[in-house]
């Protein structure tokens, strides 16, 4: 177990890590069909621009899906490579700030104002800054995109009744995590919220914390939205794997090239990466599931800190007493 921590304590471990595990002999335990289809189905995609969340919304709007891509940048124009790269036309853009509650706020209002109901919300977005920086409300930036957004955007989705339940559907949603959820030896409930300055080397333990604590409310979502063991929503959580997108961006300008190299060399393309991701979207096997966790295309369990109902209950309260702070009341 103390192995299985240090995997992700720093940028060259976490790398190091990443190339092992693809190098390793893996068995898919799943496998997508390519007659899983989504005609007829809407689904909500963060960080839709670039990356994986941009492979996401072409593959699945190949499969037939109305895409709506949420996108902090590319508004309009990568609606449009996704449609002409999809064959499909069924595609739209909102902007959108992650780490500004205002405008996730606005989001969901443009949403609720097209009167359109979601049947897989994929929470994508994710950041890897070089150091600590204050969002618009004050906040830690990394904070507020790679955790308290899904959070907020979930609830509000949820609040303003845009999942699609008619007729005995069961909403998807799906959440980006990772495998360096593992990593956090336990929670750090007295600084949650609070702004912290932290250098670069910092950066990739916390975004461990932060997978961790997203992961922590996936399983408290499923627990909540699905009262008696009976499923009303599927609630998915994913680690793609090591893949070569342009999330070091804001690494040091002289370690660049030779990420870049390396990301090329060894991580696997975004074409392979969102499989997971599209098998959860699509996929009849899991029809009617309530919480299931992929790495790569394997079934995993999740870390036992995540799965602890303590530990999802006070994660869900302190994450609604802080955005209750910023203005932001749920009524459900």
């Amino acid at each position: 177990m103390a192995e299985q921590k240090q995997r992700y304590s720093n940028a060259f471990t976490a790398t190091l890590s990443g190339i092992i595990d693809l190098f390793r002999k893996q068995k898919n335990t799943v496998s997508l069909g390519d007659d899983d289809r989504l005609d007829g189905k809407n689904v909500l995609i963060t960080g839709a621009s670039s990356g994986l969340g941009f492979e996401a919304a072409v593959q699945l709007a190949k499969r037939g899906a109305h895409v709506w891509m949420a996108c902090r940048s590319g508004v309009p124009g990568k609606a449009e490579e996704v449609k002409k790269l999809s064959g499909n036309m069924e595609v739209d853009i909102l902007q959108v700030d992650l780490s500004d509650l205002d405008s996730i706020l606005s989001l969901v209002l443009q949403l609720k104002a097209a009167s359109v109901k979601f049947d897989v919300l994929v929470d994508n977005a994710g950041v890897v800054p070089n150091k600590s920086r204050k969002t618009k409300q004050g906040l830690e930036e990394m904070f507020v995109v790679n955790y308290l957004s899904k959070y907020l955007l979930a609830r509000l989705l949820l609040d303003q009744d845009l999942f699609n339940i008619t007729d005995g559907q069961i909403p998807r949603i799906i959440i980006v995590a990772s495998e360096s959820h593992r990593n956090p030896k336990t929670f750090d409930w007295d600084g949650f919220g609070k702004y912290k300055d932290y250098p670069m080397g910092k950066t990739v333990e916390l975004y461990g914390y932060y997978k961790l604590l997203l992961t922590t409310f996936a399983n408290e979502l499923s627990r909540r939205m699905n009262p008696r063991d009976q499923v009303r929503y599927s609630v998915f959580v994913l680690c793609p794997g090591p893949m070569n997108t342009n999330i070091a961006r804001e690494a040091p300008l002289v370690f660049q090239p030779l990420l870049k190299l390396v990301f090329r060399i060894f991580f696997r393309s975004t074409k392979v990466a969102v499989q997971p991701v599209i098998y959860f979207a699509a996929s009849p096997e899991v029809q009617g599931k309530s919480i299931d966790y992929l790495f790569l295309m394997q079934r995993k369990d999740m870390d036992a800190k995540a799965t602890e109902m303590e530990n999802g209950q006070k994660l869900w309260q302190l994450s609604e007493s802080l955005l209750n702070a910023h203005g932001i009341v749920f009524t459900k």
